[in-house]
Parts: structure tokens; sequence; C-alpha cells
């Protein structure tokens, strides 16, 4: 008997080099902004008001920088991590254009790294995903790695390939979106004082508030991204019954929450790196903690560039704790992720 239903790539099941086309096509509308912000507390100014947006250049509200990423990488999840044991972490993401309303989006990736570990039993899959809008303008590039089950143990294990990736992207390499322009920025409207040159490298943020993750909105907001992972949704994967919190609605609620003490990182531009720490399981209560990295100027006057390191931690962790003595994370930690904003200098 045929079988036509997508089982999903093993780890022998991918080559360096390999081209993989996405589907299905996703026009995003109104719709997806309200259910966004819905389910975080998203409130950054830039994505919730028109006016504001023509104020800084814009022709109306772009929608948030997630939206595209999330969207761009649920296209992704039934041909790279449909079989996977983890997502490890990202690199060299460069937001290139803003997604608007009634653009629609598609994926690409190209496997550009394999090794597999030492068990045997599985291997990590290095990709880098390209997202396209309806012109095929780029408007997203990221690489991430994931750890893949093998469907045969005794499948010879591949040449290993590990990318040389960037620690960051540079300053330099950041795309400001056309027209943009913070000379007619309205601070009052956007809700806090603070610009670029109030903030020092090494100046830690508590966000303050917490937001305690329920099974269902995280269901909800899983498949609004159409990420179709089994782990996410199927509590007879895991072995202890529970199913994972997708760590894209990780970074989205932290992100959400940075906006107490980062209300002006208006635009994510930048996709330096991230680790999913530790599982974040149902009933976790998440707060956020950011660092400042690192601050710069850009060619575009009065638009400034901050580098955050944002932090996702369990309600009972210490804040500010991020790594023990062994280098490693500590439990309480769920996600470590180093990126880029616009700030009005």
């Amino acid at each position: 008997m045929a079988t036509k239903t997508n089982t999903g790539r093993f780890f022998e099941d991918y080559s360096i080099g390999q081209v993989i086309h996405h589907g299905v096509p996703r026009t995003l509308s109104g719709g997806e902004r309200a259910l966004y912000h819905a389910l975080y507390p998203a409130r950054h100014a830039m994505y919730s008001s028109d006016e504001f947006a023509r104020d800084c250049g814009l022709h109306e509200a772009p929608l948030d920088d997630l939206i595209g990423f999330h969207t761009v990488f649920g296209k992704t999840v039934p041909d790279i991590s449909l079989n996977a044991v983890a997502n490890l972490g990202y690199a060299e993401g460069r937001f290139l254009k803003p997604v608007h309303l009634g653009d629609t989006l598609l994926s690409r990736s190209e496997v550009i790294g394999l090794k597999q570990n030492s068990n045997g039993k599985t291997g990590v899959v290095w990709v880098r995903t390209t997202g396209e809008n309806q012109l095929g303008d780029e408007v997203l590039s990221y690489v991430r790695w994931v750890m893949v089950r093998k469907r045969d143990v005794d499948a010879p294990a591949p040449d290993t390939v590990v990318p040389t990736l960037a620690s960051a992207v540079a300053a330099d390499e950041l795309v400001i979106p056309e027209g943009l322009s913070f000379d007619g920025y309205n601070f009052t409207h956007a809700g806090e004082p603070h610009r670029l040159g109030d903030y020092t490298v090494g100046e830690k943020i508590d966000h303050v508030d917490g937001v305690t993750i329920e099974e269902a909105e995280h269901m909800l907001a899983t498949r609004l991204w159409q990420n179709t992972a089994k782990v996410h949704f199927d509590a007879t994967v895991r072995e202890d019954g529970s199913r994972l919190i997708y760590g894209g609605h990780v970074i989205s609620m932290a992100r959400a929450l940075s906006f107490n003490g980062l209300a002006n990182a208006q635009m994510i531009v930048g996709l330096n790196g991230g680790a999913h720490a530790n599982p974040c399981l149902s009933g976790d209560t998440i707060r956020a903690w950011s660092e400042v990295l690192e601050t710069a100027e850009t060619a575009t006057p009065r638009i400034g560039a901050i580098r955050l390191r944002l932090v996702a931690q369990k309600a009972e962790a210490e804040m500010f704790s991020l790594k023990g003595d062994d280098g490693k994370y500590l439990p309480g930690v769920l996600l470590d992720l180093d990126y880029w904003a616009l700030m009005p200098t």
C-alpha cells in the first residue's frame, strides 16, 4: 500500500547543499496581528499604531517582526524538525524587509552542516532558511541547527561538516527599512523616554512582569504559525507525558515583556544567536531580563542599533543568573537570545 502522508525527514535524509522548498504559502492579515497581541503582552508602538509608524516614515504599521519569523519558521517544520529531539540554536539572522498586511510568505532552506552524534541514534542538521514575500523579496534569513532522530541506527554516518558561523551580525550589515526615520519620533506615544545614549554596555534590566504559560494558549499560538512538530501537541511523544512549549512562544513572550524598560527598542533587525537552554512546560511562569551588549550608530541619522541579550527564566530562578561554575545554563534558564534592535539616538 502506497504511503502518501508525510512522516518527516530523518537525519540520514539530509545532504550538504540540499535545498528544500517548503509549503504552504501564508498570507498574513490583521487577524495574525490581533491574535499575536492577544497571546503576548506585545505593545511596541511601531507595530501597534499606523499613525506612529507614519510619523517614522513608513506607510503603515508593519506586522511584528516575530510574526514574520514564526511564519517563516513554521513553514520549515514539516521538512526540518518534524522528527526533531530539540531545536538547538540560531545564528546570522537578518531581518531584511518589514512584513506588512497582505504579504504572502514562503520559505526555503539549504542544508549547510551535518554531524552524527556519538550515540548513533541522532544527528545535528544545520540549515540556512530564507523567507520571501509574494514579490520575491527576501524578508528574513537565519541559520538554525536542530537535533534529529535517525530512521535507521545502522545507516552510515555522513561526513561531518560543521559550518563556521559569525558570533554576531556586524552593525554595518544591519538593514534599515526603506524610508524609516526617527526625526518625528514621539517618545510619549512610545511609552518611555529612553534613547540609545541612555543605555550603557553591561547594564542589566529586570523587566519586572511575569506570565504563566497555559497549555491551550501555547497550542493555539503554535498552530497559528502552522508549526506541526509532534513534541508540541502529542503528549505520547515525550517520556514524561508533557507537551513541550514551542521555543518561539518563549521568545515572543520574553520580547513582549521586555517592553518594560526597552519600549524604544522598536524593530528587530538582527538575530545573533540563541539557545533554548531548558524545556519550558505548561504551568511555568516566565520572567525576563536583558543585558546591553553593544550600541552602534547606523548610516541613517538619529537611528541607532542596540544589541541585547534577552533571557527568559522561570519565576523561581534568581534574577540575572545565567550559568553555573561549570559553564552550563542553570536549570531555571529557558532562553538566551542575542539580537539587534533599532532605537532612536
